[in-house]
């Protein structure tokens, strides 16, 4: 039996053979997931969404904007390569190794939904994406916004979407230690797990794909700090290796 903190490479939890190359200077490497992590694809809804992703990538060239706030940005993780958007980028590389994939990272740390819908349109233009994965909500509920002013704001962002034509992943808020030392966490979990409720009703009205934290981090406690780190808000390299392995599980599921 392997020790909690054992690590896998990303392809034998995928069962996949050799890591191959894909066109560039070198081959692309798997990164590890902490065995104690359960990946599954079941949580993922797709919501009939990703037609122009699938579309991108039969044609052999997908690009994905990242947006959010501190989790999409990697705050926590030990090094940069180590936060989750190069984790995804590297794990759908693996998986379409005839593709030209590219990630690109918009994070900044400490935003509300209003924030990240206020510069969507410039982040867009630059990027040019054809699927844009958007992690909403959680500095939201710590500064006691109500969920009715995150519907409002993710709207006005839906307008943003949807004129440019993209995909679109929502990722919903990470779960907080029940245990945190932190006084302005405590009690926390129940404003995020409404709103993570939320966030997947608005998903599957306007046929966005939704990708779970909330929920499926209940299962981790077998990662060290449960994958969060020792500010009890960050997720951890262990946090960010078990999250980006689950979406790359779903996704890459369904756009096949």
């Amino acid at each position: 039996m392997r020790a909690a903190g054992t690590l896998l490479p990303l392809m034998a939890v995928f069962g996949l053979g050799a890591c191959a190359a894909v066109p560039g200077p070198s081959a692309i490497r798997a990164f590890e997931v902490p065995a104690a992590c359960p990946v599954s694809a079941e949580a993922f809804q797709a919501n009939d969404g990703l037609v122009r992703s699938r579309a991108a990538l039969q044609a052999g060239s997908l690009t994905i904007l990242a947006v959010g706030s501190s989790s999409i940005e990697g705050v926590g993780a030990s090094a940069p390569e180590r936060g989750y958007v190069p984790l995804v980028e590297t794990g759908l590389r693996e998986r379409f190794p005839g593709a030209r994939i590219a990630l690109v990272n918009r994070g900044i740390g400490g935003e509300t939904t209003a924030d990240t819908v206020n510069r969507l349109q410039t982040e867009i233009d630059a990027a040019r994406p054809d699927l844009v994965i958007w992690q909403l909500g959680t500095n939201d509920m710590l500064r006691d916004l109500t969920v009715a002013r995150v519907v409002s704001d993710f709207e006005r962002g839906r307008d943003i979407l949807d004129a440019a034509g993209v995909d679109v992943i929502l990722i919903d808020p990470q779960r907080l230690p029940e245990d945190t030392r932190n006084p302005g966490f405590r009690g926390r979990n129940a404003l995020l797990a409404g709103v993570s409720g939320t966030i997947a009703w608005l998903g599957a009205r306007e046929g966005y794909a939704v990708d779970p934290r909330f929920g499926p981090m209940s299962g981790w406690a077998g990662l060290e700090g449960g994958g969060v780190g020792p500010d009890d808000l960050h997720l951890n390299d262990a946090g960010y290796a078990c999250w980006a392995a689950n979406t790359v599980a779903g996704l890459s599921g369904a756009l096949r």
